[in-house]
């Protein structure tokens, strides 16, 4: 396995999560996964409780906070929902915690379908 495991909850993944990777990360919510994506190196932390909880571990990784977005990944639909407190970043023109910008949009979703999109209960 090519990821970094910090604890049993929050992971990094580099790679396709495998179907026992995706369980774990499921104990904390059931129907959705708390990730928070990295749209520079295309990585993303996943299985918290809380969004800055995955922030943190990407930045421990080697992430820079302005490339680290928050959202959940809904796997049983494949749906992506783009609201989190780390998202707050005026500087970067995103005053609320919906990601705004289409492109960053298309950015996090693009990653969190090629790392964890194949999931099927």
């Amino acid at each position: 396995m090519i990821f970094i495991i910090r604890d049993r909850r929050r992971r990094v993944f580099d790679h396709r999560a495998t179907l026992e990777q995706m369980d774990k990360m499921l104990e904390a919510y059931g129907v959705f996964i708390k990730i928070a994506v990295d749209i520079e190196r295309e990585i993303l932390a996943g299985g918290a409780e809380r969004h800055y909880e995955c922030e943190q571990e990407l930045l421990k990784d080697g992430s820079r906070q302005k490339d680290l977005w928050g959202a959940d990944w809904y796997p049983y639909t494949k749906e992506i929902s783009f609201e989190s407190l780390i998202n707050i970043r005026p500087s970067q023109n995103n005053r609320t915690m919906i990601v705004k910008s289409p492109m960053i949009q298309e950015k996090i979703t693009i990653v969190a379908e090629r790392l964890l999109g194949e999931y099927n209960a």
